[in-house]
């Protein structure tokens, strides 16, 4: 679209907006994380100007979220002893954004079961809450383990601050009342934030205020580049990256709904990634895309990468400039905002359905919120994949299993043109057996696929694999597959190979999984491989049929 006054006026108005409203949870999150104010500022720099300039669609907010800095918070406590290798992992996970962006494959981390993310989530929530306790009674804002927390409430009690608990249930009484008429031009956060600062100023002093609020650039920060500390740092990057990632799509797709527009998600997890890199660099915290100040914006009339930009000098210039104003915030005022935003984060919704989910779902998000809770957040979250992974593969298996008809050929029907009785068999022999593998499989199955149909397969004395409605195999299911031909070899029977071509005939070429079948028994219909049946059954020389025989196995001289 061409580009005029009307549209700079919109851009300008929407990222001046986002600019101020993204103050107050800049400095919260900063501080919520261990790393200071200054580390939340700069986040919201970064990130914010590189999701914006490398999206083009349309305008897109990045900034810093509670999630990522309580996520922070739990990596500076178990993954790294300064603030340089805490940055140095805030990098790691945008490098490994950049990785899953250039491979393309970042929006498939979206299908991270939701169970996983409302385990860790509301985990965070209840860590949020609990750590807020203390700063409620005159501490600093600290993210720590709730039975931390817990041990420290009696020497809190004998130590509590009447003026910072005033001002704490102020901040708090503040978010959670505010109009919601009055959200629209002033959000609750910040309406919060001025009325405990006024309580403070003007009335209760004596408790612990913000220090660390930037007034100038900020400095390079040297990453810290061991293969010793590297390696360690590897976990905690690709949690960071994976919250950053999926927060960022997730925020990103709710925005498209509202703007029925649609963002790339690769491109969209390349200005995260490099907007992570470029916050580690500065002593900023990771980030993702915001659903909040990208929906405002566009409300206030962005439709541009110019609206990011401008929200991004604006935060700058507001923030060198209100620098000393920071310096009046009470830790006590965060903690109230910090716990509400702690109590939402709890997914109330999904924990109202407790009794209704599925078994398997409750265990991922019980699972999940324990370790995230009593543990640590990088655990819980490999954990919950991990159980989620096998939990999956279990459901996997079932339908994949579902897929395979293993059917016995009646020798009457498939085999002779007379009735059995001419031929004098039993009308119920059946010395074919056709196995029909449909759809996908996977390590889900394999391991059961052999037992499943091993025994159908050692009761025939011909075998015939039907791949017609087979879409793909993996490297497991096309061992396992290999497998069963040795079964059926090892039992006396021969296998005949029916219409396999495509993907699923690609995959078992490469590992060699069909050595054993001779090209002749790979046919293409099933009259063809009635045909050869008949052969190796029934002896049917020029002048007619005779009675059957039995193989004797793979080296009968009529293989």
């Amino acid at each position: 679209m061409s580009y005029d006054l009307h549209t700079l006026r919109g851009d300008v108005s929407g990222g001046v907006t986002a600019a101020v409203i993204s103050i107050t949870p800049a400095v919260t999150h900063g501080v919520a994380s261990g790393l200071g104010a200054a580390s939340g500022i700069y986040g919201a720099l970064a990130v914010g100007f590189f999701v914006g300039v490398f999206e083009r669609s349309r305008p897109q907010m990045g900034s810093v979220s509670a999630v990522l800095a309580i996520a922070m918070a739990a990596v500076v406590a178990t993954h790294a002893e300064t603030a340089a290798e805490a940055f140095t992992i805030a990098m790691l996970a945008g490098v490994i954004q950049l990785i899953l962006s250039v491979l393309r494959i970042g929006s498939y981390v979206t299908y991270t079961p939701y169970s996983v993310f409302a385990g860790f989530t509301s985990g965070i929530g209840v860590m949020t809450v609990i750590s807020m306790s203390n700063a409620f009674m005159g501490d600093p804002v600290k993210i720590t383990k709730p039975l931390n927390a817990i041990r420290n409430w009696p020497e809190a009690f004998d130590t509590l601050n009447a003026s910072a608990l005033a001002v704490g249930l102020a901040a708090l009484g503040v978010s959670v009342l505010w109009p919601k008429r009055l959200r629209r031009f002033l959000p609750a956060m910040i309406a919060a934030l001025l009325a405990a600062t006024l309580l403070h100023v003007l009335w209760l002093s004596d408790m612990p205020t913000l220090e660390g609020i930037p007034r100038s650039l900020p400095d390079l920060q040297r990453p810290e580049l061991s293969l010793t500390f590297l390696a360690g740092a590897v976990v905690p990057a690709l949690t960071i990256a994976l919250l950053s990632t999926v927060r960022g799509l997730l925020g990103a797709l709710a925005v498209d709904a509202q703007t029925r527009t649609q963002l790339d998600p690769n491109k969209g997890l390349l200005g995260t990634g490099i907007g992570n890199v470029a916050a580690g660099l500065i002593g900023g915290l990771p980030g993702s895309p915001t659903f909040l100040s990208s929906i405002l914006a566009w409300r206030m009339g962005s439709r541009t990468a110019i609206s990011p930009i401008v929200r991004s000098l604006t935060l700058l210039a507001l923030v060198l400039g209100l620098a000393p104003l920071f310096a009046y915030v009470p830790h006590a005022a965060l903690a109230g905002m910090l716990a509400v935003i702690g109590w939402q984060l709890i997914d109330w919704r999904f924990l109202a359905r407790l009794r209704r989910i599925q078994r398997e779902h409750l265990l991922i998000m019980l699972t999940t919120l324990g370790i995230t809770v009593f543990v640590d957040l990088v655990t819980a979250v490999a954990v919950g994949l991990i159980v989620a992974g096998m939990i999956g593969a279990r459901q996997f298996e079932r339908l994949q299993l579902d897929s395979v008809v293993s059917v016995p050929l009646l020798d009457q029907i498939f085999l002779y043109e007379h009735s059995a009785e001419s031929h004098g068999i039993s009308p119920y022999s059946a010395r074919t057996g056709i196995v029909k593998l449909r759809g996908s499989f996977t390590v889900a199955s394999s391991s059961k696929l052999i037992r499943t149909i091993g025994d159908d397969i050692v009761g025939h004395e011909v075998v015939i694999l039907d791949f017609s409605e087979t879409e793909y195999i993996d490297d497991s299911a096309a061992l396992v597959i290999e497998q069963l031909i040795d079964t059926a070899a090892d039992g006396d029977a021969t296998c005949i190979v029916l219409s396999l071509d495509g993907a699923p005939a690609a995959t078992l070429e490469s590992l060699n999984a069909l050595r054993r079948i001779p090209p002749e028994h790979m046919v293409g219909s099933l009259d063809e491989a009635q045909h050869i049946a008949r052969r190796l059954l029934v002896d049917e020389p020029e002048g007619g049929p005779s009675s059957p025989r039995r193989l004797t196995g793979p080296d009968s001289p009529d293989l």
